[in-house]
């Protein structure tokens, strides 16, 4: 999974435009090979990455909410309570909904589950569209239960199909009903074909209801970013309904935990970029990445559902430093015999072994073996147990998987596409399924680059030598069609894993997915703009209870 992750090629604040905008690799790039890299190689940084200097800015949240935050918490808390006594479903799934929507619901998770757990039951009484139930109710109770775990069938929908097999004409007029039905299909398993028919139904039915009402714009927000499929927090407070009685407090609450948040990954990002200033190995490896900011975003959004897992989030984020490190010395430093060398290096794990790399490469290796081996420990002091086998081999198979990309790029010998899907260990369903999401959005994501001559090792251009005749934007379509499938797949593993003591791994891996397409998202100047107000919003400005302090996507590019 890793590996795939870290074949995005930003340069520091150039992460919000293309490949084709960044600036080419020096002449003094090391590796002797006559195929150009997939991606054109990264310059050296020329602007600052984020910094957050002064803690007393951070202290607004400490200094004046936190009294009124946490006695709203438990306010809300009685509340959600009182609602799993109440016989109102419908209203129930709409506070859910909303709660989730808000990204508060990690604060009750025991009292939600509590509610979709009498919603099931009910079902077990009464048929699912019993007593008229409406396009929205249904599709509403559908996606909820499955995203909690409940088993649901399809099947339901067939309720909505007139005689001739095809959904009824009337429901063509229910706007609403149709996109909590669109809403709903982006939770559908392999071979589920009716929630392939209601896709379709629904999503041309919607786009063409928007291009009659432009001013539709939470209509919009939902068609372009499903919930299930999209980051949390990205659509912030643009969509609440539900009661009165409940809804001020919940958007005041959502607001101030939102604000608790990012003061919280504010001194995160603080100590990820003084620990990496710290190691100084770009001092060395000058045309490396240097972009703390970006690396903490994939961990921010990954474990964005516990706010207590600082800890987690920064060693992750050391990680995905490593990552990203490693791959600039594959993609613009050594050779094949000194790539496998350091290969071979971390396969042995054994600070000895930095006897037989080159210079450049001893820093960074040492700095992983000091930096893996303390995450270990920390996890022995904490859990009882030391995972450094595990992360050994997570290693070793990354540096592996990145050695036989570079042997293809070398020899000019391109795999099938069969084969440059399959670089990588299939570890489980779920983290293969994340894993081909990643590289293939990787592939899709990444404007073609002119200066490749058909030889960019892509999916799409293996896909392209494998079918002849098949033109870019039918390979493209083909990609499209396979990210859909992964998303099937890993909806299925994460039903079959939704326990309680799998759903933070559950969590983290379609947080990790929702979070690929922020990424590789291009607009038509070939800039990031989603990506952009992600950042905006989690660590500059991200609710009325503070000045707005509004950033563009222009400010992320040179």
């Amino acid at each position: 999974m890793c590996s795939l992750l870290m074949n995005t090629p930003f340069s520091e604040y150039q992460f919000c435009r293309s490949p084709t905008q960044r600036q080419s690799a020096s002449a003094n790039t090391r590796r002797i090979s006559s195929v150009q890299r997939r991606f054109t190689p990264r310059g050296a940084s020329t602007r600052q990455d984020y910094h957050f200097d002064d803690p007393n800015n951070d202290n607004i949240f400490k200094d004046y909410f936190v009294g009124e935050y946490e006695e709203k918490l438990e306010k809300m808390r009685d509340l959600v309570k009182s609602k799993g006594d109440e016989d109102d479903l419908m209203e129930n799934m709409i506070f859910v909904d909303t709660i989730q929507r808000l990204g508060v619901a990690g604060h009750y998770r025991k009292e939600i589950d509590a509610i979709m757990q009498k919603r099931c039951l009910k079902l077990r009484d009464v048929d699912f569209c019993g007593f008229h139930s409406s396009l929205h109710q249904v599709s509403l109770s559908f996606r909820l239960l499955r995203q909690r775990g409940h088993h649901v069938s399809a099947d339901v929908f067939n309720n909505f199909k007139g005689q001739d097999g095809k959904f009824r004409d009337e429901l063509k007029q229910d706007v609403w009903g149709l996109l909590e039905l669109y809403e709903a299909t982006h939770l559908s398993f392999e071979e589920e074909n009716i929630l392939n028919e209601a896709q379709h139904f629904s999503s041309q039915l919607l786009h063409n209801y928007l291009a009659a009402n432009a001013s539709s714009n939470v209509v919009e927000m939902r068609f372009k970013h499903p919930f299930h499929k999209s980051i949390a927090r990205l659509n912030f407070q643009r969509d609440v309904r539900g009661i009165d009685k409940w809804t001020t407090t919940l958007t005041e609450l959502s607001e101030m935990d939102f604000l608790r948040g990012k003061y919280v990954h504010r001194d995160e990002l603080r100590q990820l970029s003084m620990w990496w200033k710290d190691l100084g190995l770009t001092r060395e490896l000058k045309l490396a990445r240097n972009e703390p900011s970006k690396w903490y975003t994939w961990s921010m959004a990954m474990l964005i559902d516990d706010i207590s897992l600082s800890s987690q989030r920064l060693q992750l984020s050391k990680s995905i430093a490593f990552i990203y490190l490693i791959d600039d010395i594959f993609d613009l430093y050594g050779t094949i015999d000194e790539l496998t060398l350091f290969t071979e290096a971390v396969q042995k794990w054994d600070y000895d072994a930095m006897n037989m790399l080159p210079d450049y490469m001893k820093q960074c290796y040492k700095s992983l073996l000091d930096t893996t081996n303390g995450i270990g420990w920390t996890i022995c002091e904490k859990h009882g147990y030391n995972p450094i086998n595990s992360l050994k081999q997570t290693w070793a198979s990354l540096c592996n998987a990145f050695l036989v990309e570079a042997k293809w790029f070398a020899s000019e010998d391109l795999p099938n596409a069969s084969h440059n899907a399959a670089n990588l260990d299939d570890i489980s369903n779920l983290i293969s399924s994340v894993a081909a999401i990643l590289r293939l959005w990787d592939d899709l994501g990444t404007a073609k680059d002119e200066h490749q001559n058909g030889t960019d090792g892509s999916y799409i251009q293996c896909y392209m030598n494998d079918q002849p005749g098949v033109s870019y934007e039918q390979a493209r379509e083909h990609v499209s069609d396979m990210i859909e499938r992964e998303w099937k797949r890993l909806n299925k593993a994460c039903f079959n894993l939704n326990i309680h003591s799998t759903r933070p791994i559950q969590e983290a891996s379609l947080n990790l997915a929702r979070m690929v397409p922020l990424m590789y998202s291009y607009d038509d100047s070939q800039r990031l703009p989603v990506l952009a107000e992600y950042m905006n919003l989690m660590l500059l400005s991200p609710a009325s209870l503070e000045p707005q302090n509004k950033i563009n996507s222009s400010d992320f590019s040179l």
